[in-house]
């Protein structure tokens, strides 16, 4: 029996969870604001992560509700919590420590299998973070070998939740990859023996070095975000993408999100069929919008409507 042919959707794993500030909780976890801002803007979508049977995972459950998105994928844990990171605002960022196991640590491979046959994957979406533990990675790998969709790695490496080995075979399984400068820096001191301490690369070098991580790993294209600087896309056929024209924000309230942003836009994009170049500065524009709101995602769903319309 052929699968369905009219339920294509965007297939995001990984992380649920409540970022714990001082005065107050919100619901986050770059997968899981990926899978919101694709909701919002109608765009089918399928989140398979897994929360825990207390407040938090109820205060999942109810974003869930609140942007109209499939549950079919969302597992319930009896013993372990709904995912938790506390926040701690500083002079210049956050400092976040990330509590270990954790309810999306434990997602059950055969539920998530099970709820992605219910759609026709066109994307499937991940990360690192909840690749930290064997059993969601598992889950992971056995979703990547059931489905054919482009498999979209956002790297989003969190400082003590990954090991070089994870990337490897992350970077392995992927055919698009988007990494911020950091990253772009840790795949070099490792692929390329770039040390820290080394003067940084010129940008031929880098280009070179971006070229020579696409053949490494088979990739289709590397993006590399450059915060309100905008963006640079590496296709595999030498296609060099430079998005540098998005006008900056008027003023940042956090960058929290940004990233999860970008992201969501660029597979809106793929999704809808908008031309590649279009894609870019949208996914920049949009970004640096989520930089002028508190919070990775905005509390009033009417501020989507000015880009539904702008975009339509």
């Amino acid at each position: 029996m052929s699968g369905p042919l009219d339920n294509t959707a965007t297939v995001v794993f990984g992380e649920a969870l409540v970022d714990d500030f001082a005065t107050e909780q919100v619901v986050g976890g770059a997968p899981f604001n990926v899978a919101r801002h694709l909701a919002a803007f109608m765009a089918p979508q399928l989140m398979i992560t897994r929360v825990g049977a207390d407040r938090n995972g109820e205060s999942v459950r109810a974003e869930f509700e609140r942007f109209a998105m499939s549950q079919a994928g969302l597992q319930r844990d009896a013993i372990e919590e709904t995912g938790r990171v506390l926040v701690e605002r500083l002079a210049k960022g956050h400092r976040f420590v990330i509590v270990p196991n954790q309810a999306y640590d434990y997602i059950e491979r055969e539920a998530a299998l099970a709820a992605m046959a219910s759609v026709t994957p066109s994307a499937i979406y991940f990360g690192t973070l909840a690749q930290r533990s064997e059993r969601s990675r598992g889950t992971l790998q056995a979703l990547l070998s059931a489905t054919g969709a482009t498999r979209f790695l956002d790297l989003n490496l969190r400082e003590g939740q990954y090991g070089e080995r994870t990337v490897f075979h992350a970077l392995h399984a992927a055919d698009i990859v988007k990494v911020n400068e950091e990253e772009l820096q840790a795949l070099f001191q490792w692929y390329f023996q770039l040390g820290p301490n080394d003067p940084p690369l010129a940008p031929n070098e880098t280009r070179s070095a971006c070229a020579g991580l696409l053949k490494m790993f088979g990739l289709q294209a590397l993006i590399v975000t450059l915060g309100h600087r905008g963006s640079v896309y590496f296709g595999r056929d030498g296609a060099t993408i430079d998005t540098r024209d998005t006008p900056a924000p008027p003023f940042v309230i956090d960058t929290v999100g940004a990233g999860d942003a970008f992201s969501a836009i660029f597979l809106l994009g793929r999704a809808r069929g908008w031309p590649l170049d279009v894609t870019l500065t949208r996914a920049n524009e949009f970004a640096g919008a989520i930089c002028a709101v508190t919070g990775a995602v905005p509390r009033d769903l009417g501020f989507y409507d000015k880009w539904m319309s702008r975009w339509r």
